[in-house]
């Protein structure tokens, strides 16, 4: 979605922009309320074909109807009368666990479960309600979000850096833009990691059937993402899952989530993308239980951004932050501990 914008139609209303897409150079011929279906999230296609019904869908400056065919490099836009609700923030006393903070920068370990700015379906309780009632004048970045440098997922948990000054904003953006920062995640993942480390490269752009998850483009079809890569290295094996680090180069959406089911190691309890079914182990019913049981413990999918450097935007000082792994991916992470040593004892 790009930053909030006006425009005047043929009336004289005001409209404002909602939604706004390019089609790749690969598209094929797809009607639009089909096309839209694919991006927009939580949206139903009785809602977009009564947008089109209404003109709030535009194809290249025009209104169009439902079942126009969008076709390569169609710029796509959703407009409405009224601003989108994420750019109606409002100040929420939410408490915020910040581990570190001075006059340029501030450092929140985020809870699970919250979701870091405001979007279709998740307008309030957010990281960014919690930020502007807690800080005044927060610089916003391109997209007109509050503070926000970067962000993680809902469900995962830990570290953000949020920017309190123009200065600091465009320094670490940079920063970010030029892969100097230091991202260090742990997640659980299915199966046996093979290679005691490795790197995963492949584009990551929107899933072509299921618009909630990314996918990997390679080849021919490369272009349809764009570039990312992910660093593992297996921290601990437990047979059937493996904990492991995983740092960031790039800052991909669901990044880690998509690279590691790419290589054959969905994220424990990772419902998007599959990881909340039992995907490796017996058929033993004592074996289901258990795991059904790791996932109560662990009711998200098993990530934790625990380390985050970059360099001061003020005193050009490199700095470094560590959060400990939460006590849900901890409990999940023991049982998984027990349940190989118990396997091991009975092998031997």
């Amino acid at each position: 979605m790009s930053n909030q914008e006006e425009i005047i139609n043929d009336e004289n209303d005001e409209l404002y922009e909602h939604y706004h897409f390019v089609a790749s150079k690969g598209q094929e011929p797809l009607r639009v309320d089909k096309f839209l279906m694919n991006f927009v999230e939580n949206a139903t296609r009785n809602k977009i074909q009564q947008a089109a019904k209404d003109g709030n869908v535009f194809v290249n400056g025009k209104t169009v109807k439902q079942n126009y065919k969008v076709k390569a490099e169609d710029e796509v836009k959703v407009m409405f009368e009224h601003p989108p609700y994420e750019f109606l923030l409002t100040p929420e006393n939410i408490p915020l666990d910040i581990i570190y903070e001075d006059d340029t920068v501030l450092i929140v370990n985020k809870q699970p479960g919250m979701v870091v700015h405001p979007g279709h379906g998740n307008y309030s309780g957010t990281l960014i309600n919690a930020l502007i009632y807690h800080f005044d004048n927060l610089p916003n970045n391109s997209s007109d979000r509050p503070g926000l440098v970067h962000r993680i997922d809902k469900d995962t948990s830990g570290l953000l850096v949020v920017a309190k000054t123009e200065e600091a904003m465009t320094h670490l953006s940079k920063q970010f833009f030029n892969k100097t920062s230091e991202r260090e995640y742990v997640a659980l993942v299915w199966g046996n990691v093979e290679d005691d480390e490795g790197t995963v490269e492949g584009n990551i752009g929107r899933h072509p059937k299921n618009r909630l998850q990314n996918t990997v483009y390679f080849g021919e079809d490369a272009e349809k993402g764009k570039p990312a890569v992910t660093h593992y290295k297996v921290l601990e094996r437990f047979g059937y899952v493996t904990l492991v680090s995983c740092r960031l180069e790039t800052g991909r959406t669901h990044q880690i989530r998509v690279h590691m089911k790419h290589i054959g190691h969905t994220l424990f309890n990772d419902e998007r993308y599959g990881g909340e079914r039992i995907l490796k182990g017996t058929s033993f019913t004592k074996y289901k239980q258990f795991v059904d049981n790791c996932f109560k413990v662990l009711p998200r999918q098993a990530l934790h951004a625990k380390t985050l450097g970059f360099e001061h935007p003020k005193t050009k000082k490199w700095m470094s932050f560590n959060s400990p792994v939460p006590q849900d991916i901890e409990a999940c992470v023991e049982r998984w501990r027990n349940y190989a040593k118990n396997q091991k004892e009975v092998l031997d």
